[in-house]
């Protein structure tokens, strides 16, 4: 058992490491670019580009603050926090999902005005600088989704990454517009569908690490079904009560319980079957049991 704890520790410790590198590379190529899309949004005078860029600063930020979450929970637990430092990539997360709320809204802020008084766009500098968004933000992509597994910090820097590329493309939608047809509007009005679809990323970021900050059970976890399916496959258990799960991480659930056995049951044994039991089942490998007769 303790083996298979070993072995379980290291795989998570080297997911962290390659998290970490991957958040790395992308957050060098997207604040190099970043700084490259201001500068065409400004002489092109397109606010989507500028938009985009806005939203790039963001995501540089997020991260930075994802690449720090994968340091810290690299440090080793101690008496003041018995669970480690795991827990600051969920509050990363949950921080990167309100940062996205906040660009979608100046986003459409700006859109409004846009739309109230046209400025003059230069679609040709417009498309370049986009097109060469659309790349940049398609290879960061694939960084992030490479084996990323489902830690709550590489969906948030994925989401972010999808709004950059969503932007490039519709800025290089409304380039093509205003080039064939000179109709500006669209540059504010392509902007706007962007920041609705940052929004429904924002609030499936922002739930999820809400959820485990306020120490929800794990995603697809019922206590009453587990319970009962508990009871009636694992021998030896008579009854379960006061359980409760949670999860420090995504990746990590944890459970306690207390479990009354068959009077001819060894309780030793099937406290360990039951540990098993949770682990295999429903994936929760930290269980604290109390034993009751």
């Amino acid at each position: 058992m303790a083996h298979q704890d070993h072995s379980a520790a290291g795989h998570h410790h080297h997911h962290h490491a390659a998290n970490e590198k991957k958040v790395a590379l992308a957050a060098v190529l997207t604040g190099l670019f970043m700084v490259v899309e201001l500068v065409g949004g400004l002489i092109s005078g397109s606010l989507a580009l500028i938009a985009d860029a806005g939203h790039m600063l963001t995501d540089f930020g997020a991260m930075i603050l994802a690449w720090t979450a994968f340091r810290l929970a690299r440090r080793p637990a101690d008496w003041k926090r018995t669970y480690g430092f795991d827990r600051f990539s969920v509050l990363a997360a949950f921080v990167n999902g309100l940062a996205l709320f906040l660009i979608a809204i100046w986003i459409s802020w700006e859109a409004w005005g846009r739309l109230s008084d046209p400025s003059p766009v230069m679609g040709n500098v417009m498309m370049w600088v986009a097109l060469a968004g659309l790349v940049v933000n398609i290879g960061v992509f694939i960084i992030l989704t490479r084996g990323s597994g489902e830690n709550l910090n590489i969906r948030a820097a994925v989401l972010h990454v999808i709004g950059d590329l969503l932007g490039s493309l519709a800025a290089l939608i409304a380039s093509i517009v205003i080039i064939f047809t000179g109709w500006t509007p669209i540059d504010p009005i392509l902007s706007v569908f962007v920041a609705l679809i940052i929004l429904r990323a924002a609030w499936s970021v922002v739930r999820d690490s809400a959820h485990i900050l306020l120490e929800g059970a794990p995603a697809g976890f019922d206590r009453d079904s587990v319970t009962r399916q508990m009871q009636d496959e694992v021998p030896g258990v008579a009854k379960v009560g006061h359980f409760h799960a949670w999860s420090i991480t995504q990746e990590r659930s944890m459970a306690t319980l207390e479990l009354t056995v068959d009077a001819t049951a060894d309780a030793q044994d099937v406290k360990t079957r039951v540990k098993a039991w949770l682990n295999e089942q429903h994936g929760i490998g930290h269980v604290t049991v109390e034993l009751c007769r």
